[in-house]
Protein backbone atom coordinates (compact mmCIF):
# COMPACT_ATOMS: atom_id res chain seq x y z
CA UNK A 1 0.00 0.00 0.00
CA UNK A 2 1.51 3.68 -0.58
CA UNK A 3 2.04 5.88 1.95
CA UNK A 4 0.69 8.42 0.48
CA UNK A 5 -2.88 6.36 1.38
CA UNK A 6 -2.31 6.50 4.87
CA UNK A 7 -5.03 8.57 6.84
CA UNK A 8 -2.93 12.20 7.77
CA UNK A 9 -4.66 13.53 11.19
CA UNK A 10 -5.35 17.23 11.93
CA UNK A 11 -1.92 18.67 12.11
CA UNK A 12 -1.25 21.59 14.12
CA UNK A 13 0.39 25.13 12.76
CA UNK A 14 3.99 25.77 12.92
CA UNK A 15 7.04 25.82 11.78
CA UNK A 16 8.93 22.47 12.91
CA UNK A 17 11.48 23.34 15.23
CA UNK A 18 14.01 20.31 14.72
CA UNK A 19 14.04 20.42 11.16
CA UNK A 20 15.38 23.83 11.71
CA UNK A 21 18.24 22.92 14.16
CA UNK A 22 18.88 19.99 11.66
CA UNK A 23 19.82 22.65 9.33
CA UNK A 24 21.44 24.71 11.64
CA UNK A 25 23.93 22.00 12.80
CA UNK A 26 24.20 21.29 8.72
CA UNK A 27 25.34 25.23 8.14
CA UNK A 28 27.89 25.03 11.26
CA UNK A 29 29.39 22.05 9.76
CA UNK A 30 29.84 24.01 6.08
CA UNK A 31 31.08 26.76 7.77
CA UNK A 32 33.87 24.57 9.72
CA UNK A 33 34.22 23.09 6.23
CA UNK A 34 34.81 26.43 4.59
CA UNK A 35 37.21 27.94 7.20
CA UNK A 36 39.20 24.94 6.61
CA UNK A 37 39.27 25.98 2.88
CA UNK A 38 39.99 29.64 3.62
CA UNK A 39 43.25 28.74 5.77
CA UNK A 40 44.30 26.87 3.00
CA UNK A 41 44.06 29.07 0.09
CA UNK A 42 45.73 32.14 2.85
CA UNK A 43 48.66 29.60 2.96
CA UNK A 44 47.92 28.32 6.52
CA UNK A 45 47.67 24.80 6.11
CA UNK A 46 48.71 22.65 3.26
CA UNK A 47 47.61 21.99 0.27
CA UNK A 48 44.90 20.47 -0.59
CA UNK A 49 44.05 19.63 3.13
CA UNK A 50 40.23 20.44 2.68
CA UNK A 51 39.78 17.79 -0.56
CA UNK A 52 41.26 15.12 0.48
CA UNK A 53 40.77 12.35 3.14
CA UNK A 54 38.56 12.44 5.59
CA UNK A 55 37.92 16.23 4.76
CA UNK A 56 36.45 15.23 1.97
CA UNK A 57 34.49 12.74 3.16
CA UNK A 58 33.26 15.83 5.62
CA UNK A 59 32.54 17.77 2.67
CA UNK A 60 30.02 14.92 1.01
CA UNK A 61 28.64 14.20 4.15
CA UNK A 62 27.77 17.91 4.21
CA UNK A 63 25.96 18.44 1.48
CA UNK A 64 24.54 14.93 1.26
CA UNK A 65 22.66 16.30 4.33
CA UNK A 66 21.83 19.84 2.89
CA UNK A 67 20.13 17.68 -0.12
CA UNK A 68 18.18 14.93 1.86
CA UNK A 69 16.84 17.57 4.18
CA UNK A 70 15.48 19.18 0.85
CA UNK A 71 13.89 16.70 -0.07
CA UNK A 72 12.35 15.98 2.86
CA UNK A 73 10.91 19.36 3.26
CA UNK A 74 9.85 19.70 -0.36
CA UNK A 75 7.48 16.66 0.07
CA UNK A 76 6.57 18.33 4.02
CA UNK A 77 5.79 21.41 2.29
CA UNK A 78 3.53 20.57 -1.03
CA UNK A 79 2.89 16.76 -0.38
CA UNK A 80 -0.35 17.51 -0.27
CA UNK A 81 -1.09 19.76 -3.23
CA UNK A 82 2.10 22.04 -4.68
CA UNK A 83 1.64 25.90 -3.14
CA UNK A 84 2.79 27.28 -6.18
CA UNK A 85 3.09 30.81 -4.86
CA UNK A 86 5.36 29.53 -2.37
CA UNK A 87 7.74 27.05 -4.46
CA UNK A 88 7.78 29.93 -7.10
CA UNK A 89 9.22 32.46 -4.31
CA UNK A 90 11.47 29.63 -2.93
CA UNK A 91 12.76 28.42 -6.45
CA UNK A 92 13.61 32.06 -7.33
CA UNK A 93 15.45 32.97 -4.03
CA UNK A 94 17.90 29.86 -4.41
CA UNK A 95 18.38 30.42 -8.40
CA UNK A 96 18.74 33.58 -7.92
CA UNK A 97 21.34 33.30 -5.14
CA UNK A 98 22.58 30.45 -7.03
CA UNK A 99 23.45 32.76 -10.13
CA UNK A 100 24.51 35.43 -7.54
CA UNK A 101 27.23 32.88 -6.21
CA UNK A 102 28.52 32.28 -9.99
CA UNK A 103 28.81 35.70 -11.04
CA UNK A 104 30.84 36.54 -7.85
CA UNK A 105 32.93 33.51 -8.09
CA UNK A 106 33.80 34.36 -11.80
CA UNK A 107 35.82 37.27 -10.66
CA UNK A 108 37.10 36.30 -7.47
CA UNK A 109 37.99 32.76 -8.47
CA UNK A 110 38.43 33.10 -12.54
CA UNK A 111 39.71 29.84 -12.91
CA UNK A 112 37.76 27.69 -10.87
CA UNK A 113 34.45 29.65 -10.26
CA UNK A 114 31.36 27.95 -9.11
CA UNK A 115 29.34 26.87 -12.05
CA UNK A 116 27.22 24.28 -10.63
CA UNK A 117 27.70 24.03 -6.64
CA UNK A 118 25.51 23.37 -4.21
CA UNK A 119 22.90 25.74 -4.35
CA UNK A 120 22.63 25.11 -7.83
CA UNK A 121 21.87 21.45 -7.47
CA UNK A 122 19.42 22.24 -4.77
CA UNK A 123 17.30 24.66 -7.69
CA UNK A 124 17.51 21.80 -9.78
CA UNK A 125 16.36 18.98 -7.54
CA UNK A 126 13.67 20.76 -6.14
CA UNK A 127 12.01 21.32 -9.82
CA UNK A 128 13.17 17.56 -10.78
CA UNK A 129 11.11 16.47 -6.96
CA UNK A 130 8.21 17.95 -8.27
CA UNK A 131 7.90 14.82 -10.29
CA UNK A 132 8.42 12.68 -7.13
CA UNK A 133 5.56 13.86 -4.77
CA UNK A 134 2.97 11.24 -6.28
CA UNK A 135 5.22 8.44 -6.70
CA UNK A 136 5.03 5.86 -4.47
CA UNK A 137 8.25 5.80 -1.52
CA UNK A 138 9.61 2.63 -3.15
CA UNK A 139 9.53 3.62 -6.15
CA UNK A 140 10.78 7.22 -5.03
CA UNK A 141 13.95 5.48 -3.28
CA UNK A 142 14.51 3.23 -6.64
CA UNK A 143 15.10 5.90 -8.26
CA UNK A 144 17.49 7.45 -5.96
CA UNK A 145 19.30 4.17 -6.96
CA UNK A 146 19.35 4.53 -10.30
CA UNK A 147 20.36 8.66 -9.71
CA UNK A 148 23.28 7.61 -7.21
CA UNK A 149 24.67 4.53 -9.95
CA UNK A 150 24.03 6.18 -13.29
CA UNK A 151 27.43 8.50 -13.58
CA UNK A 152 29.45 5.36 -11.96
CA UNK A 153 28.40 3.40 -15.49
CA UNK A 154 27.75 6.84 -17.89
CA UNK A 155 30.97 8.52 -18.21
CA UNK A 156 31.81 10.68 -21.83
CA UNK A 157 34.69 13.11 -22.56
CA UNK A 158 32.01 14.75 -23.91
CA UNK A 159 30.52 15.91 -20.78
CA UNK A 160 33.90 17.22 -20.01
CA UNK A 161 33.01 21.49 -20.71
CA UNK A 162 30.58 23.55 -18.25
CA UNK A 163 28.10 23.58 -20.37
CA UNK A 164 27.66 19.87 -19.90
CA UNK A 165 29.61 18.98 -16.75
CA UNK A 166 26.55 19.80 -14.18
CA UNK A 167 25.24 16.49 -15.41
CA UNK A 168 26.97 14.52 -13.90
CA UNK A 169 28.95 12.39 -16.58
CA UNK A 170 32.02 14.07 -17.08
CA UNK A 171 35.20 12.26 -16.86
CA UNK A 172 37.74 15.32 -16.09
CA UNK A 173 35.04 18.31 -15.34
CA UNK A 174 36.45 21.81 -15.07
CA UNK A 175 37.97 22.88 -11.95
CA UNK A 176 35.56 24.58 -9.51
CA UNK A 177 35.67 25.58 -6.04
CA UNK A 178 32.11 23.75 -5.40
CA UNK A 179 31.49 21.17 -7.37
CA UNK A 180 27.89 18.95 -6.92
CA UNK A 181 26.75 18.00 -10.07
CA UNK A 182 23.14 16.91 -10.51
CA UNK A 183 24.53 12.79 -10.68
CA UNK A 184 24.56 11.49 -8.22
CA UNK A 185 23.42 14.49 -5.72
CA UNK A 186 19.88 13.66 -7.03
CA UNK A 187 19.54 10.55 -4.66
CA UNK A 188 20.02 12.38 -1.21
CA UNK A 189 17.16 14.63 -2.83
CA UNK A 190 14.95 11.33 -3.44
CA UNK A 191 15.47 10.02 -0.22
CA UNK A 192 14.30 12.53 1.53
CA UNK A 193 11.27 12.92 -0.40
CA UNK A 194 11.00 8.95 0.17
CA UNK A 195 11.74 9.59 3.83
CA UNK A 196 8.46 12.35 4.38
CA UNK A 197 6.69 10.29 2.36
CA UNK A 198 6.49 7.66 5.29
CA UNK A 199 6.99 10.25 8.05
CA UNK A 200 4.61 13.09 7.27
CA UNK A 201 1.31 11.42 7.13
CA UNK A 202 1.60 9.71 10.07
CA UNK A 203 2.17 12.51 12.04
CA UNK A 204 5.23 11.68 13.65
CA UNK A 205 6.73 15.34 13.07
CA UNK A 206 3.97 16.87 15.04
CA UNK A 207 5.05 16.44 18.51
CA UNK A 208 7.93 19.45 16.91
CA UNK A 209 5.80 21.50 16.03
CA UNK A 210 6.31 25.40 17.90
CA UNK A 211 4.02 28.34 16.77
CA UNK A 212 7.02 30.98 18.23
CA UNK A 213 10.05 31.79 16.44
CA UNK A 214 13.27 29.39 17.35
CA UNK A 215 14.53 29.42 20.97
CA UNK A 216 18.36 29.09 19.77
CA UNK A 217 20.83 30.17 18.27
CA UNK A 218 21.09 27.04 15.86
CA UNK A 219 17.32 26.59 14.94
CA UNK A 220 17.25 30.92 13.81
CA UNK A 221 20.55 30.03 11.32
CA UNK A 222 18.31 27.21 9.85
CA UNK A 223 15.29 28.97 9.80
CA UNK A 224 17.39 31.56 7.86
CA UNK A 225 19.55 29.40 6.21
CA UNK A 226 19.83 30.74 2.55
CA UNK A 227 21.20 33.92 4.20
CA UNK A 228 23.46 32.20 6.12
CA UNK A 229 24.78 30.26 3.32
CA UNK A 230 25.34 33.79 1.69
CA UNK A 231 26.65 35.59 4.07
CA UNK A 232 28.74 33.17 5.68
CA UNK A 233 31.75 32.56 3.73
CA UNK A 234 33.06 36.59 2.66
CA UNK A 235 32.74 36.30 6.83
CA UNK A 236 35.19 33.58 7.24
CA UNK A 237 37.15 35.02 4.19
CA UNK A 238 37.15 38.76 5.82
CA UNK A 239 38.46 37.63 9.40
CA UNK A 240 41.28 35.17 7.38
CA UNK A 241 42.18 38.34 5.50
CA UNK A 242 42.29 40.38 8.37
CA UNK A 243 44.46 37.81 10.37
CA UNK A 244 46.77 37.19 7.40
CA UNK A 245 47.74 41.02 7.72
CA UNK A 246 47.90 40.42 11.33
CA UNK A 247 50.38 37.49 11.42
CA UNK A 248 50.88 36.18 7.74
CA UNK A 249 51.27 32.32 6.79
CA UNK A 250 54.83 31.38 6.09
CA UNK A 251 55.84 31.83 2.57
CA UNK A 252 55.26 28.74 0.39
CA UNK A 253 57.73 27.03 -1.42
CA UNK A 254 55.77 27.63 -5.41
CA UNK A 255 58.22 24.62 -7.08
CA UNK A 256 57.23 22.09 -3.37
CA UNK A 257 54.15 23.04 -3.94
CA UNK A 258 53.52 22.16 -7.22
CA UNK A 259 55.57 18.60 -7.18
CA UNK A 260 53.16 17.78 -4.21
CA UNK A 261 50.42 18.66 -5.59
CA UNK A 262 51.09 17.42 -9.33
CA UNK A 263 51.97 13.45 -7.44
CA UNK A 264 49.07 13.45 -5.60
CA UNK A 265 46.85 14.13 -8.28
CA UNK A 266 48.55 11.83 -10.51
CA UNK A 267 48.89 8.91 -8.20
CA UNK A 268 44.79 9.37 -7.29
CA UNK A 269 44.74 7.95 -11.65
CA UNK A 270 46.05 4.97 -9.45
CA UNK A 271 50.20 5.50 -11.33
CA UNK A 272 52.81 4.07 -9.42
CA UNK A 273 54.74 6.69 -7.31
CA UNK A 274 57.63 6.26 -9.56
CA UNK A 275 55.84 7.39 -12.88
CA UNK A 276 54.39 10.01 -11.31
CA UNK A 277 57.43 11.55 -9.87
CA UNK A 278 58.88 11.02 -13.58
CA UNK A 279 55.63 13.00 -15.26
CA UNK A 280 56.08 15.64 -12.70
CA UNK A 281 59.73 16.28 -12.84
CA UNK A 282 59.13 16.16 -16.65
CA UNK A 283 56.11 18.91 -16.55
CA UNK A 284 58.38 20.86 -14.03
CA UNK A 285 61.43 21.08 -16.46
CA UNK A 286 59.22 21.78 -19.24
CA UNK A 287 57.30 24.07 -17.69
CA UNK A 288 60.40 26.77 -16.75
CA UNK A 289 61.93 25.85 -20.15
CA UNK A 290 58.98 27.54 -21.74
CA UNK A 291 58.30 30.53 -19.26
CA UNK A 292 54.90 29.53 -17.97
CA UNK A 293 55.30 28.24 -14.11
CA UNK A 294 54.78 30.89 -12.49
CA UNK A 295 51.66 32.40 -14.92
CA UNK A 296 50.62 28.62 -14.05
CA UNK A 297 51.19 28.94 -10.14
CA UNK A 298 49.37 32.68 -10.49
CA UNK A 299 46.38 31.27 -12.46
CA UNK A 300 47.12 33.91 -15.27
CA UNK A 301 47.42 31.79 -18.15
CA UNK A 302 45.93 33.48 -21.25
CA UNK A 303 44.23 30.60 -23.51
CA UNK A 304 47.54 29.53 -25.96
CA UNK A 305 49.55 29.40 -22.43
CA UNK A 306 47.09 26.89 -21.40
CA UNK A 307 46.65 25.33 -24.87
CA UNK A 308 51.02 24.76 -24.71
CA UNK A 309 50.51 23.46 -21.09
CA UNK A 310 48.09 20.66 -22.20
CA UNK A 311 50.61 19.83 -24.75
CA UNK A 312 53.80 19.76 -21.95
CA UNK A 313 51.13 17.01 -20.25
CA UNK A 314 51.38 15.04 -23.14
CA UNK A 315 54.41 15.19 -23.74
CA UNK A 316 55.39 14.11 -20.21
CA UNK A 317 52.62 11.40 -20.40
CA UNK A 318 55.07 9.57 -23.33
CA UNK A 319 58.37 10.34 -21.42
CA UNK A 320 57.15 9.00 -18.04
CA UNK A 321 56.15 5.97 -19.78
Amino acid sequence: METDSVAQPPRPKGRIGGLDTLRGIALLAMASYHFTWDLELFGYLEPGTATEGLWKLYARGIATSFLFLAGFSLYLAHGKGINWASFNKRFAMVAGSALLITVATIFAFPDSFIFFGILHTIAATSLIGLLFLRVPALLTLVAAVVAFALPHYIQSDLFNSRWLAWIGFATLPPRSNDYVPLLPWLAPVLVGIATSKFVVPRGWLDRFRTPSAPRNIIALAGRHSLLFYLVHQPLLLGIVYVASQIAPPPPVDQVELYKSSCEKSCMQQENSVDLCQRFCGCTLEKLHAENLFDKMMEGSLSAEQQSKITDVASQCTVEAQ
